[in-house]
C-alpha cells in the first residue's frame, strides 16, 4: 500500500524555521525523483522545491532559494525541507509527492504551515 506521510508542519513567526518530513512506503522510493509543492488560499500550486534519485540534482522556486533545503535518505525513505527565515507568504498546506520522471505519481495529504505574527 502506497503511502506518503507528511509531519512537521505547524505555526511559526515570522523569521523562524521548521522542517518538514516526508515518509514514505509501498514502492521503491530510490527510483522516484521527489518533490515539494504548496498550496496556499487563493492561490495557485506551486512547486518548492525537486530532488532527483540519487539526490544529484535540486531546484527552488524562486520565492524560497536561499531560505529552504530539500534532502532525501533513501535508507530511510524520507524527503525533508528545511525551511529557514520563514515568511507569512510561506503560509500553505505542504505536500511531497513521488514522480518517475513521466508524471506525478503518487501525493501525500499535506501538513499545514502558518507563519505570523
Amino acid at each position: 500500500q502506497v503511502q506518503l506521510v507528511e509531519s512537521g508542519g505547524g505555526l511559526v513567526q515570522p523569521g523562524g524555521s521548521l522542517r518538514l518530513s516526508c515518509a514514505a512506503s509501498g514502492f521503491t522510493f530510490s527510483r522516484y525523483s521527489m518533490n515539494w509543492y504548496r498550496q496556499a488560499p487563493g492561490k495557485e500550486r506551486e512547486l518548492v522545491a525537486a530532488i532527483t534519485r540519487a539526490g544529484d540534482n535540486i531546484n527552488y522556486a524562486d520565492s524560497v532559494k536561499g531560505r529552504f533545503t530539500i534532502s532525501r535518505d533513501n535508507a530511510k525513505n524520507t524527503v525533508c525541507l528545511q525551511m529557514n527565515s520563514l515568511k507569512p507568504e510561506d503560509t500553505a498546506v505542504y505536500y511531497c509527492n513521488a514522480d518517475d520522471l513521466w508524471r506525478i505519481r503518487y501525493w501525500g495529504r499535506g501538513t499545514q504551515v502558518t507563519v505570523s505574527s
